[in-house]
């Protein structure tokens, strides 16, 4: 129990997702769980998951994987996907076999399988988070390591499940109120000071004098924002730069 107080206590006090992710990834391969997938979306609707390139996505498995799974949207058609979309809480992957035997899977969903049986991705768990709004949902994949068969899997679950559910969850939690980085949706901090002042309320001519600007350069920040954030408004750019952290961040000591 001391330890995974202790390992509790370092997710919690974790400044950045990145740093979160390595020492979860290190947890969750002390159980044989050593590859993983954290995906989160603000932006669900009842047709589409969102724009991947606004999900909140870690893991540890390779690029080449990743891109297979991701970017060609093969991860649409996954099995374990489509549970974690409709359910909360963890799920042996021995549910695939069960859905095999009982010709539920379409043939997408069965090349989705054959593509992880050629990586090794055969066995293990994934648990689904609780949604906090009706656009939003967050589940993870452990995969277990290549050799372990999935009643090898089942059986660490069936001693230390417990513990590790509440680890996923607590990490969970703490990833949502993280900012990480976005590559080329990041924005600058003069976007951030811009859009954080119409988020308080202010005209354009108000943040030109708080931030000693044009209202014309307000206007330009303001434009590349929403470049930057892929939206349409102003007030969409400030929705979106809240739900990815983006927005009155505090620098991490």
């Amino acid at each position: 129990m001391s330890d995974l107080r202790a390992f509790l206590e370092e997710l919690t006090a974790a400044p950045s997702a990145e740093l979160l992710w390595t020492k979860h990834c290190a947890k969750m391969a002390e159980y044989g769980f050593d590859r993983i997938i954290y995906g989160f979306s603000h932006f669900m609707s009842p047709t589409s998951m969102g724009d991947p390139d606004d999900f909140v996505l870690l893991t540890n498995h390779t690029p080449e994987y990743m891109k297979l799974f991701i970017d060609t949207g093969l991860y649409r058609e996954a099995p374990m996907v489509r549970w974690a979309l409709n359910n909360v809480g963890a799920c042996s992957w021995g549910y695939l076999w069960d859905e095999i035997a009982r010709g539920t899977l379409s043939e997408r969903e069965k090349q989705v399988i054959e593509m992880n049986a050629q990586h090794g991705v055969t066995a293990g768990y994934s648990i689904s988070f609780k949604a906090i709004t009706s656009r939003s949902k967050g589940a993870i994949a452990l995969t277990a390591r290549k050799g372990m068969s999935q009643a090898e899997a089942d059986a660490i679950w069936a001693e230390h499940g417990s513990d590790i559910i509440l680890m996923n969850n607590i990490a969970h939690l703490k990833i949502v109120t993280l900012p990480h980085q976005r590559g080329d949706r990041s924005l600058t901090n003069r976007q951030r000071e811009a859009l954080e002042w119409v988020g308080d309320g202010k005209t354009t001519q108000d943040i030109a004098m708080l931030m000693g600007l044009t209202p014309a350069t307000v206007e330009k920040h303001l434009r590349l924002a929403r470049a930057t954030l892929s939206v349409e408004t102003t007030a969409q750019a400030v929705l979106k730069a809240a739900f990815q952290n983006q927005m009155f961040v505090v620098d991490a000591i």
